[in-house]
């Protein structure tokens, strides 16, 4: 950790003293506001790095939660005021808020629509200054200008503040943060003049729905650089002066100042999920001797180092926003539940702890992370293409969780279950990771695992998602329940989940042909076919099906959550990425082109999803929806289907479309945004590379897009270099006319990801006009 850091700032005073460079540059072509009209809670976080624990963020309206759990909170464009800076933005898990104020006294945060309320304050929109690493605002009603900044696990703050004789720092501990539901309890004291700590314990409304005996605690230990003249302390019962000490719901702190004009106070904050002990090491560890304006050039040049592994040259400076945005918020996404000592949080309340590899150091961090659930179509792709570690992070914590559990957790809060969506798709992730090459964990155990997660339902805990999958195995297919309920006989959601399963269980197989086993293989390649138990011939259409054989009646194929989880019929047809000859056949290649070809037509009027409408939902009846997981990989199926030109013309336009450079048209209007994925999607398709069945088959394959950068040049995981061109590239020449890969013809549009990561050249000739002759011949392999 500490070689890191030393690194990090070494880089950012390289580049100080060098001047302009391409690695400094980067962080230009990031826009943290872009999208922000409906940003979940983790999404808008400037000041953090990458898969930090300390993400910070301004919050407009956190301490309002959401009913659901899920939707759009923290910061939102359209709002006027911040109500304080967040240091927890996690799925589930949000807390610890710090406001600065003058005049009179308030410790309540107040309401959006009425000014005085509370303690927040409106803010100057030419002022804010949100970029990787740094959040800078003037708040308006007090002449304070904030500035946040981190290291993995230390929130600083820096406030200059006006001449007063009523300046203070509020610490609101125990009001509820974004995602993390009911305070249960907090606490929060100064333990000398300048050093506080504190804890605070929620009930998300996920854990509770998924893992009813969980609960998230944070922890936090901090210096404050200037001695307050006193300190009162307030929660619900009310406020008291000369206090030092806060306990209960709504527990917090004021810190009282007489400041000059322009003084500056500063704060270091260390976080731990385990105890306020290691939030103290975490702080030591990271933040002695750190300066606020060093800790910002570490965090920036952290930033500078991961996101040029990937370096595109040329276009537009839209096309750039959008590439190195989307790279911001897929390296944003998640985010390290251990400390710099390797102790992590389990779910039983006792310290879990890393261990250590033969150089001595934690070879992994262990991670708090939303559902897995489409992130193959995007999020590991990117991982296995450029960033390894991330995706090793992944996959020993959802092995620690297995082990502590007995089950993986599709979406993970503190060891806690909050699944999202009562699916699972983690066994397939994992395969996928196998088969990319990243193997450096117990391998058997994680077979094991995948194994239990495809076909075992005998005391499953809800929270583990498939609570179907006995209905699955017996049937084939999981059976249509009129009940909105899933259990051992089959789930209201029955075909959405019979289209996902197939796709795991094929992952399942390919990684037991690995390794060898053969019955197992066998077994699972079988139910990768269930999909076909649900393909009405007459209509050509995945439909429902009751336990007794018979489709449901009265369809609608546009109408969602009925049999369809976030989507619909038309939408979960084409949800047979294991097999897209199968489809291609089942339907017919000529009607399968033309219907695929049309949806696209018709999404495009509409902005390939729910249109204008800012609601995550927006696009769930439509034909195409890319504003949610269950069909990102459509637009390349043509690749299968004897027209790659088409997956050309299409996937650019929605990159063209689809994504904006604004804070409302950011990730479509009401963007599902799921940690990163969509961001994710946009840097895999606008180099131009992609694998719909998530790098889970036996050799691996890329498919080809139209890429949309003149040049990239990506940095491998495996350290070697691939350079993607596009010659002759422009908004209107989107198709391949000609390829080359390291001076030899490609005439296939698609190639083993194996040769792809050896490096070296990609060269595609781009036209205005499709060459159907180019990548027709030998189609992807459809079924290793």
């Amino acid at each position: 950790m500490k070689t890191v850091i030393r690194s990090g700032f070494a880089i950012a005073l390289f580049l100080l003293s060098a001047g302009r460079s391409t690695a400094q540059d980067v962080l230009q072509y990031v826009d943290p506001n872009i999208g922000t009209a409906h940003s979940r809670w983790f999404f808008y976080t400037p000041a953090a790095v990458p898969y930090g624990m300390a993400k910070l963020a301004p919050s407009t309206n956190g301490h309002y939660g959401n009913p659901s759990g899920w939707e759009a909170v923290g910061y939102d464009t359209r709002h006027n005021s911040i109500e304080g800076f967040v240091h927890f933005h996690e799925w589930q898990v949000g807390g610890v808020s710090v406001m600065p104020a003058t005049g009179e006294l308030r410790t309540k945060p107040g309401e959006l629509d009425k000014a005085g309320s509370g303690y927040r304050s409106n803010f100057d929109r030419k002022s804010e200054v949100g970029q990787p690493g740094y959040y800078k605002v003037l708040l308006t009603d007090y002449n304070i200008t904030a500035e946040i900044t981190a290291t993995k696990h230390v929130g600083f703050h820096r406030y200059t503040f006006p001449k007063s004789e009523q300046s203070r720092l509020i610490f609101d501990i125990g009001t509820q943060q974004g995602e993390s539901g009911e305070v249960r309890d907090a606490g929060v004291k100064m333990i000398d003049a300048t050093h506080f700590e504190g804890y605070v314990i929620t009930y998300p409304k996920y854990v509770r729905k998924y893992d009813l005996a969980g609960q998230v605690k944070m922890f936090f230990y901090g210096e404050v650089s200037k001695k307050p003249q006193s300190v009162g302390s307030f929660n619900t019962a009310g406020n008291q002066a000369n206090s030092n000490e806060a306990k209960g719901k709504g527990a917090g702190l004021n810190l009282e100042y007489n400041t000059q004009a322009g003084e500056q106070i500063e704060l270091k904050i260390g976080l731990s999920f385990t105890s306020i002990a290691n939030a103290k090491i975490n702080l030591a560890t990271e933040a002695t001797g750190l300066t606020f304006e060093k800790a910002k050039l570490q965090a920036q040049a952290t930033w500078r180092n991961e996101l040029g592994k990937i370096n595109v040259q040329g276009t537009d400076r839209d096309s750039k926003l959008k590439f190195y945005t989307g790279l911001f918020h897929a390296l944003l996404g998640r985010g390290t539940a251990s400390d710099v000592n390797g102790s992590y949080p389990r779910h039983d309340g006792t310290i879990g702890q890393l261990p250590k590899d033969k150089n001595g150091r934690f070879s992994y961090d262990f991670y708090n992370t939303d559902a897995i659930w489409g992130a193959y179509w995007n999020l590991t792709q990117l991982w296995a293409l450029s960033y390894p570690q991330h995706y090793t992070n992944y996959v020993q914590t959802e092995l620690a969780i297995y082990k502590e559990r007995g089950w993986f957790g599709d979406g993970i809060a503190n060891s806690n279950f909050v699944s999202g969506v009562g699916t699972n798709m983690v066994g397939l992730a994992i395969a996928g990771a196998y088969q990319s090459g990243i193997r450096d964990y117990d391998v058997a155990l994680a077979y094991k695992a995948i194994r239990a997660n495809e076909l075992d339902g005998k005391d499953r805990k809800e929270g583990s998602g498939k609570m179907d999958v006995e209905a699955f195995v017996k049937h084939g297919y999981s059976p249509f329940l009129d009940a909105d309920k899933t259990n051992e006989t089959g789930s209201h959601f029955s075909a959405s989940h019979t289209m996902e399963y197939s796709f795991s269980t094929f992952a399942a197989a390919q990684m037991a042909k690995s390794l060898g086993k053969t019955d197992d293989y066998q077994s699972f390649m079988k139910y990768s076919n269930g999909w076909q138990q649900l393909f009405d011939k007459e209509q050509k259409l995945i439909r429902p099906k009751y336990a007794d054989g018979t489709f449901i009646d009265k369809f609608d194929p546009t109408e969602p959550w009925r049999g369809f989880q976030e989507g619909n019929a038309i939408q979960y047809t084409f949800f047979v990425p294991q097999n897209p000859k199968g489809l291609i056949d089942a339907i017919g290649k000529d009607q399968f082109n033309k219907r695929l070809d049309d949806i696209f037509t018709t999404s495009q009027k509409n902005g390939f999803g729910g249109g204008k409408t800012i609601d995550a939902f927006a696009g769930i009846k439509s034909l195409y929806n890319h504003g949610n997981q269950p069909n990102l990989q459509a637009s390349w199926m043509f690749n299968f289907s004897g027209k790659p030109w088409l997956t050309q013309k299409w996937t650019r336009a929605i990159c063209d479309e689809f994504y904006g450079v604004e804070p409302i048209h950011g990730y479509g209007y009401g963007q599902d945004e799921d940690q990163g994925q969509l961001g994710s999607w946009y840097v895999m398709a606008a180099l131009g590379i992609f694998d719909v069945k998530g790098f889970t088959d036996l050799r691996p394959i890329v498919e080809l897009g139209s890429p949309m950068f003149n040049k990239a040049i990506i940095t491998l995981g495996n350290k070697k270099q691939l350079v993607i061109e596009a010659k002759n590239n422009s908004k209107e020449n989107v198709y391949i006319q000609r390829a080359t890969f390291n001076g030899k013809p490609l005439n296939n549009c698609w190639l083993y990801r194996d040769e792809l990561m050896k490096g070296g050249a990609l060269v595609l000739t781009m036209g205005s006009q499709p060459n159907t002759a180019w990548g027709v011949k030998t189609p992807p392999p459809s079924v290793q």
